[in-house]
Order: structure tokens, then sequence, then C-alpha cells
């Protein structure tokens, strides 16, 4: 019974391996068939690829990306998430539990330039509070395009402790979608209800982006 067992076992892993050995010389061929032609425009391909990059990350640090910055008004909030299509908007007043927050966000705005990440004290700025409907300090909240997708609301996200690391607050934001993340296919992005937060508008109805 053992050998009838482990034969099959390896008639398996025999089989899985030779479809990855055929698939393995599919693509040599591929390339083997490939003509100066062929690569050029590969070539130039990738270099539009980084110009484009380029420009974006030139963008980004434009409109502030890759610095974790207070802001003092609300006009300036809603200016700032009609710049940029991912924001991280920590809403704090002056305790220890929004220092801890402040020192990892300042960690991720220098890793994650594709995102602005702001801070702004919650109760100097009591429309926005009551617009977004923030109770508890300290709130992160994660804007997309103009709209509040996801909060993060104290610790109990995150193990219900201040001693929390950088990469569980990251991989917080990875499944909100509001970071780019290596890995990030792995999180399933959550979706909430959505709060438009364009200047004026009242609109919280749900939105799928």
């Amino acid at each position: 019974m053992e050998n009838t067992v482990q034969e099959i076992i390896e008639k398996q892993v025999l089989t899985v391996a030779k479809a990855v050995e055929d698939k393995i010389d599919d693509e040599i061929a591929a390339l083997e068939k490939l003509d100066l032609d062929d690569i050029e425009v590969l070539r130039e391909r990738r270099l539009q690829q980084m110009k484009k990059m380029a420009e974006k990350r030139s963008r980004w640090i434009s409109l502030g990306h890759g610095e974790y910055s207070e802001i003092f008004s609300e006009k300036d909030f809603f200016t700032i998430v009609k710049a940029s299509d991912r924001v991280v908007c920590h809403f704090y007043r002056e305790n220890w539990p929004c220092k801890v927050v402040d020192k990892h966000l300042s960690i991720l705005a220098k890793q994650h330039i594709e995102t602005r990440f702001i801070k702004i004290q919650a109760e100097k700025s009591p429309f926005l509070a009551e617009k977004l409907k923030i109770v508890v300090l300290p709130t992160i909240a994660l804007i997309k395009n103009a709209k509040v997708d996801d909060y993060v609301v104290g610790f109990n996200e995150l193990g219900g402790t201040d001693e929390f690391s950088t990469e569980e607050l990251e991989e917080r934001l990875a499944r909100a979608q509001v970071i780019h993340f290596e890995g990030e296919s792995s999180f399933k992005a959550s979706k909430p209800q959505t709060r438009n937060v364009r200047h004026g508008s009242n609109s919280h109805d749900s939105d799928s982006e």
C-alpha cells in the first residue's frame, strides 16, 4: 500500500516538474525568436516606463510627498486631498498615543512616496472632525480620490497596544490600498462606507473605486 502511495506521489511530482520544464522551454523559445528590433522595442518601452515613474516621483515630491507634515487649517486639508490621489491623515491631540502614531507615520512617509502623509489637530478642526465623525484620538483617515475610504481608530486593529510595529501599521494601510506594498496582492481590501471630503460636499453615500 505504501509503495502504491509513493508511486502516485512520484508521478504527480514528475507531472508538475514536466509542466514547469515545458513552460520554461516555451519562454526560452520566445526569447530566442526576438530579433534586434524586438529587443529595441522592449528597451524603448522600459525607458518610457522609467521616465513616467521619474515624472510621477517629481510631481509627488513637489506636492509634499516623502515627508510627514502638519497642516494647520481645514482649508489646507481640502487642498491636499484634491491634489494627491492617496492621503493618510492623522487626527491627533497632544498625548502619548498620538506621539506613537507620529513615530510610525514619519517612517512610512519616507518609504511610501506615492502617498501624502499629514497630521492635523482635531480640536482645532471642528468642522472636519464633525464631518468625518472623528471621536477617538488618534484616528487615521485613509483617503483615496478625495474620499475617506477607511479609518484606523485607536490601536484596536494594531494589537490593542502602543507597542505595535511600523510593519503592522504598514500592512493595515496596505489592506486599505492607500499605499503600494510588496505583497500587496495578498491583502484583501475592505470596502467600508466612504465619505466625500471635497469642500462643501455633504455626500455620505458609498462609492465604489
